[in-house]
């Protein structure tokens, strides 16, 4: 039988799919608690980078992991235009996430499912210019999926999220070592860290020589987001910019709506155009609950207004 590609295609035959971007990671049901009160979002760093990077106009793909009863989850990237390949899972991870104070990058985050992990023919039938793994917890994506991917892409992103982070037998979010850092950061090409998991790869809380520490490991470029902004090192060179959302009301998915607008503009832009770009967009997505929404016109004239 012919392979029909459609823009939702649970696993079956094998079949290859060619795109610009793909994101790399389960879906997660999250429960967002702030002063404000509480909320039910569908999260998960594949659909917010992977909206990110179809604001380019670009071909984008999604590969996730989810319980069948969440598979209208993605129905929002599919009006979108992202083609989302679901890799069925008994439960779908799901995440509660607190933030009890007005420091956005201090929040307790808890898990009570886990979704089944990545296996290396879960991603045999993608290729793409760049794909990003947009992991939430260790053992989702493995070393041997991770090796997998790199094979199918001409630049790989690695959030490094998904590879510190524990859930500790009370259910907890917790950071431990990464054993399989120095092999892993050898196959990336852009890396994703937060200043929180930067220092604690490194041991320096300046911002700078964390980033320059990480690219030691391999990675040509890091991207690091803080509660203020974006600092890039690519090429031995550092670019920064500002966040500057009218108002904070979307802080889940910041970093993951900025690497994926950083790697999806690298694939047209210098790096210094695309911490712009990713600044500005996240910026947008600062304003509001859930993935962006806003469109290419609107991040292009944030940065001519405020990032020229």
């Amino acid at each position: 039988m012919a392979c029909e590609v459609t823009r939702l295609r649970i696993i079956g035959e094998i079949c290859l799919h060619t795109f610009d971007f793909v994101s790399v990671g389960a879906y997660t049901k999250d429960t967002i608690v702030t002063r404000s009160g509480t909320r039910q979002v569908h999260g998960g760093g594949y659909s917010y980078s992977a909206h990110a990077a179809r604001l380019l106009d670009q071909r984008v793909g999604a590969v996730t992991r989810l319980a069948r009863e969440d598979v209208d989850s993605t129905r929002l990237l599919r009006e979108s235009g992202v083609e989302v390949m679901v890799r069925p899972s008994e439960k779908s991870t799901v995440m509660r996430l607190e933030y009890p104070t007005t420091n956005v990058d201090e929040r307790i985050l808890t898990v009570t499912d886990v979704a089944d992990p990545f296996r290396v023919e879960d991603v045999v039938d993608v290729r793409a210019e760049a794909i990003l793994i947009s992991a939430s917890i260790r053992g989702e994506v493995s070393l041997p999926v991770v090796k997998a991917i790199r094979e199918r892409a001409r630049l790989l992103g690695v959030d490094v999220q998904g590879f510190v982070r524990i859930v500790t037998p009370e259910g907890k979010l917790a950071y431990q070592g990464w054993p399989e850092m120095s092999e892993v950061l050898s196959l990336v090409d852009v890396l994703k860290t937060d200043a929180v998991e930067a220092e604690f790869l490194t041991g320096q809380a300046d911002i700078r020589v964390a980033a320059r520490k990480l690219a030691s490991f391999g990675p040509k470029e890091i991207v690091l987001t803080h509660k203020d902004g974006l600092l890039v090192l690519a090429n031995g060179e550092y670019f920064e910019q500002p966040f500057r959302p009218v108002e904070l009301r979307g802080r889940s998915g910041r970093g993951d709506t900025c690497v994926g607008s950083y790697l999806s503009s690298r694939l047209q832009s210098s790096p210094e155009q695309a911490t712009k770009w990713a600044a500005a967009l996240t910026s947008l997505k600062l304003e509001e609950e859930g993935p962006i929404r806003r469109t290419r016109s609107e991040v292009e004239e944030l940065i001519r207004r405020q990032y020229s």
